[in-house]
């Protein structure tokens, strides 16, 4: 079976983190929380809406309630970054170049569908995923392996035959915990901080990847 390649989309494909966090940090203050957006740009990402809405919330909430909260701030988030999609550099061409040389490949991520289709459609990559894995029928965010296993299912492939680009610390420990090796991507975090929480390898962007990551690739 050929390597697979599972990519993370909110700061991994698509430049969006720190929209993310200015609007999670409104949706705070809403509920009378003061989280500073970083927080949930590093912290929190690779948790799902629901799962931060809890953290975020000095009062326990009901399901509806947790619902208006995603709603909102996923509505914002389509009227905020619908006109300024941009990749992470290198991204695009390298999950074309994976998919021509064929690489199994799956999106993997939280984001809810309409966030899903705004980024995948802005840059030209609705059919470029032989699977997408989105947080539904998810039972817990990352850094928990069950989006990653998930996505390795549809695939049809191994987990340990699959490997992970990742830009969060907690998507990285959850493709570990997972059984897939990971490349961190620095977007977020750090260099020293994505190989301290074990990344197998570290990319400033995606034009080149090290030797070794293009052989487990083409089965070298």
């Amino acid at each position: 079976m050929a390597i697979a390649a599972l990519f993370d989309l909110n700061g991994t494909v698509v430049d969006d983190m720190r929209v993310h966090g200015a609007l999670w940090r409104d949706a705070a203050l809403a509920l009378g929380a003061d989280v500073p957006a970083m927080m949930f740009i590093r912290d929190w990402a690779g948790a799902t809406s629901e799962e931060v809405v809890r953290r975020i919330s000095p009062r326990p909430l009901d399901a509806s309630e947790v619902r208006a909260v995603v709603d909102a701030k996923e509505a914002r988030y389509l009227e905020t970054y619908r006109d300024h999609v941009t990749e992470v550099p290198g991204a695009v061409a390298l999950v074309r170049r994976l998919r021509g040389a064929g690489v199994p490949i799956a999106l993997a991520t939280a984001a809810p569908g309409p966030n899903r289709a705004l980024a995948l459609d802005g840059l030209g990559l609705s059919d470029a995923f032989d699977w997408i894995q989105g947080p539904e029928g998810i039972a817990r965010g990352k850094p928990a392996p069950d989006i990653f296993l998930a996505a390795a299912a549809g695939l049809g492939v191994a987990p340990g035959d699959c490997i992970v680009f990742e830009d969060a610390l907690n998507g990285v420990r959850a493709a570990l915990a997972a059984g897939m090796r990971a490349v961190g991507v620095t977007t977020i975090c750090t260099r020293e901080e994505l190989a301290s929480v074990g990344s197998h390898w570290v990319l400033d962007d995606f034009h080149t990847l090290p030797a070794d990551l293009e052989a487990a690739f083409s089965g070298g």
